[in-house]
């Protein structure tokens, strides 16, 4: 269960290929989707395949199952400092169904995530309905999630998660170019939430290097609420550009806004889709959280998890479908090849690099250097609709 950050990145840039259509009055295209995933930087390696398929049953009903898998090897800078280097292996199942009427999609789903230390099942229901005339969609969204974390290195420790999650959307067709979508999620979550492997540290004279470590304590439970404003415009040459601002927050004093643009560009001659994106996040960090706290058990709950701390990332893109010509493409089927690649540039504030005591034991602690990495993820897919 490790390595949230490179799951959180791969997650949304493959949510494109797992997800359904549920903002509109029809079923999903039926179609296969053949993928591969690579995450790479902060010295964790994720990758492996990923496979979709959808198909229609009669004009009513759509199914769709999901095969996913995280191969994990490396040691992030958490795990250089405290553990090992370790391999670990996530697989994920997913199954849906849509059922269509009139104008209204109601949407069933259940996945099911299994590790060596951690186990997750989730259900979730969805319904759109369009409106005036198909210029409105409004979709609701309900999910709730069930967990049971657990230690590799310790077959006595067992304990649950709990996470509810709902959303609420609206979009609106404004012009014939114009398509501008608002959508309100809120998240509840409940039990043991933080890693059971990460440490914080803390000012301890008595050590060489001035600090010792102790295990993370977290609150056992989290609300967070999410707002979101979409807007996608079509150019006069068929182009279009896609914009997203998105602020969030939680009960544990985290903050946090991301702004995403995106560009569009069709060579129709060259059966060929061009994508670049551009995208900026920014949070400051948990109330309970320090990279160095004054002593042990300085406060109630501890976290020295990056994730909480307060940082910023940069992400860049590109990205490239092209339609096979039918000579080449299998089954007489129209067939896309889709190559994607982002690098996202990971700045922390308050995380700070200890593996410099490794070379450098004079320097004190609390003024190690910032830390910072870059990372890359690489999508790989082939797509064949029915």
């Amino acid at each position: 269960m490790a390595v949230t950050e490179c799951r959180k990145w791969l997650g949304l840039l493959a949510a494109s290929l797992i997800a359904g259509n549920a903002a509109a009055a029809v079923l999903p295209e039926e179609r296969a989707d053949t993928m591969y995933h690579a995450y790479s930087g902060g010295g964790v390696t994720i990758d492996g395949p990923s496979v979709l398929v959808r198909k229609n049953i009669g004009n009513t009903v759509s199914l769709s199952a999901n095969y996913y898998v995280d191969m994990i090897s490396g040691a992030s800078i958490d795990v250089q400092a405290t553990a090992s280097p370790y391999e670990e292996q996530r697989d994920e199942f997913s199954l849906g169904v849509d059922y269509l009427v009139d104008k209204t999609t109601m949407s069933l789903n259940y996945t099911n995530s299994s590790e060596s230390d951690y186990q997750a099942e989730t259900v979730g229901f969805g319904i759109s309905q369009d409106f005036f005339g198909d210029l409105s969609n409004l979709s609701m969204r309900v999910s709730f999630g069930s967990d049971t974390v657990m230690r590799n290195d310790d077959n006595d420790f067992s304990d649950f998660a709990e996470h509810r999650r709902y959303s609420l959307g609206w979009s609106q067709i404004l012009t014939t170019k114009l398509i501008a979508e608002l959508s309100v999620e809120t998240v509840s979550d409940e039990g043991f939430l933080n890693n059971p492997y990460r440490s914080v540290r803390y000012v301890n004279p008595a050590t060489e290097l001035g600090f010792s470590y102790q295990l993370e304590r977290y609150p056992r439970t989290r609300n967070s609420d999410a707002v979101a404003l979409r807007a996608k415009y079509m150019l006069p040459y068929r182009a279009a550009i896609k914009t997203e601002y998105r602020r969030y927050a939680d009960s544990w004093g985290i903050d946090s806004d991301n702004l995403e643009l995106r560009y569009t560009h069709p060579l129709e001659q060259e059966n060929l889709i061009l994508e670049g994106k551009l995208r900026f996040y920014k949070q400051n960090g948990a109330d309970f959280y320090s990279d160095l706290f004054p002593y042990a058990d300085a406060s109630t709950f501890l976290a020295r998890d990056k994730e909480l701390s307060d940082f910023a990332s940069t992400a860049i893109g590109i990205g490239a479908s092209y339609q096979l010509p039918e000579r080449w493409a299998l089954f007489d089927r129209k067939n896309t090849l889709n190559l994607y690649w982002d690098y996202i540039l990971f700045d922390y504030d308050d995380f700070r690099d200890v593996r410099v005591h490794n070379g450098d034991a004079s320097i004190l602690p609390g003024e190690e250097p910032s830390y910072s990495f870059n990372a890359h993820v690489v999508r790989l897919f082939w797509s064949m609709w029915f």
